[in-house]
């Protein structure tokens, strides 16, 4: 499969299925059955018959590389402001699923949370402060799909589990524009986290500040809030208070 996709792109036009057949050293009856199966996925087009070109999800898929890749680029000197005004871990946080991955760090020797808060780990949506931001995108029909698909497993004591509570938590999410992981993930661990949109207002990110349970500070939320502000305008993001979220748009039109 790779290397067809490799020949396809060395092509600007279309290419038969004999050509690659013959570049990529497969034979056509297997050659044939691959693209078959890429073709079925977008990441190839058949135009006619027996004749190949790349498909359009690998334009979607590398857009989604691209706003990561940028995101991380963009977020990294605002986070180490923070972790210098602050002395704690900052995270950037992005969703996968029913996760959130968590795809940059910035700490010190003074911040010394563990588990959840470390490059390519994950967490589940509704215990961590990031994945609350990204629930409370949703609709309450999501939400409850969400809960049912999961069933809420917690990770501590402190872990919500019920959907009437979830619910509850994604509102006050909702009025403040921040959202907390108190003790949810990890014992003795909390989190404030608040949204990085692109400039269409698609929530695209979280940052969130990570802080050992005797050292925080709740009074830090604006900070962080003000952060991800920054960092979802140098995205192209322009904040007007009163309209609504993007995904909120959407589903008012459904």
């Amino acid at each position: 499969m790779m290397n067809l996709l490799d020949t396809l792109a060395k092509h600007p036009d279309p290419i038969a299925l004999k050509q690659l057949a013959a570049e990529t050293g497969l034979h056509p009856s297997t050659a044939h059955r691959i693209l078959a199966a890429m073709t079925a996925r977008g990441f190839v087009e058949r135009v006619d018959a027996g004749v190949y070109r790349l498909g359009i999800r690998l334009l979607q898929l590398g857009n989604v590389v691209k706003s990561r890749i940028s995101v991380r680029e963009t977020a990294v000197d605002a986070m180490q402001r923070l972790h210098l005004a602050t002395g704690e871990s900052v995270n950037l946080g992005m969703r996968d699923g029913d996760d959130i991955v968590y795809v940059e760090r910035t700490s010190s020797g003074r911040s010394a949370v563990r588990v959840v808060h470390i490059v390519g780990a994950r967490a589940p949506l509704h215990t961590t402060a990031t994945g609350k931001l990204f629930l409370a995108e949703e609709s309450a029909s999501r939400v409850a799909e969400y809960a049912r698909r999961t069933g809420l497993p917690p990770s501590t004591p402190a872990s919500i589990t019920t959907l009437p509570a979830l619910e509850k938590e994604l509102e006050r999410v909702r009025r403040h524009g921040v959202a907390y992981d108190m003790d949810e993930v990890e014992n003795g661990v909390r989190c404030i986290a608040a949204g990085i949109r692109d400039d269409s207002g698609e929530l695209i990110a979280g940052l969130s500040l990570s802080t050992p349970a005797d050292r925080f500070n709740p009074d830090w939320a604006p900070l962080v809030r003000d952060t991800a502000e920054e960092i979802s305008a140098t995205l192209g993001y322009l904040k007007i208070d009163s309209a609504p979220t993007a995904r909120a748009t959407r589903e008012q039109r459904r």
